[in-house]
């Protein structure tokens, strides 16, 4: 097991919070399907951690943002993502139009698979940091946006009118494009920032012991 990662007292600890975080936001929250659907990546992807956690370990940073970005998949699902308050005040202070906590959700749906997609990528296959690699990081986000989209067009489908609060678009007819550039964005701007802290601990977690 590489100590370059976290112990299995320190993602039991992380889980823990995380579980603890997920049933508040699960108390009384302001639509509960619209709840359910969006903090259903959380429910996808902590067993899915666990599940790896010793045949390949993650990054410590990786593991980080996966926790910052599900508390902002909690926070989005309880109040629903055009009435989050941290949305309002921002909204009030940069003087906007609109609730921006969505377009917080966006952002970081490209600046966290992004690392994901970097750390995996620089691990099982034959690509090294590079032009190259940021060019498939930012499309791969792309298509993970655009695959998102397209489940918010399919439950607004199904769900007609209920999905209102799911979609989140606050009657802006550019509300899908406008999600979609944020998340590449949110994929260039993790490249330019966080390259080498990442590339740091992925030598010490693949350094032979």
């Amino acid at each position: 097991m590489p100590t370059n990662t976290l112990d299995a007292r320190g993602l039991t600890l992380w889980s823990v919070a995380l579980i603890v975080l997920l049933g508040l936001s699960a108390w009384h929250p302001l639509e509960l399907d619209t709840w359910a659907i969006e903090v259903a990546p959380v429910f996808i992807v902590l067993p899915l951690l666990w599940l790896s956690w010793r045949r390949f370990p993650l990054t410590p940073l990786l593991y980080g943002l996966i926790f910052v970005h599900a508390l902002i998949l909690m926070l989005g699902g309880h109040y629903t993502y055009a009435k989050v308050p941290l949305g309002f005040w921002m909204q009030d202070l940069f003087g906007l139009a609109r609730n921006p906590y969505d377009g917080v959700g966006h952002f970081a749906q490209g600046f966290v698979p992004a690392m994901a997609a970097r750390e995996l990528l620089l691990r099982q296959t034959a690509l090294r940091p590079g032009r190259w690699l940021f060019v498939i990081v930012v499309l791969a986000c792309g298509g993970i946006s655009a695959l998102y989209e397209l489940i918010e067009w399919g439950a607004a489908v199904a769900m007609g009118a209920g999905a209102d609060a799911f979609l989140g678009t606050q009657g802006d007819p550019w509300d899908t494009q406008k999600d979609m550039a944020l998340a590449f964005v949110g994929a260039l701007v993790a490249q330019l920032l966080l390259p080498r802290w990442h590339d740091a601990q992925l030598a010490r977690l693949t350094a032979r012991p």
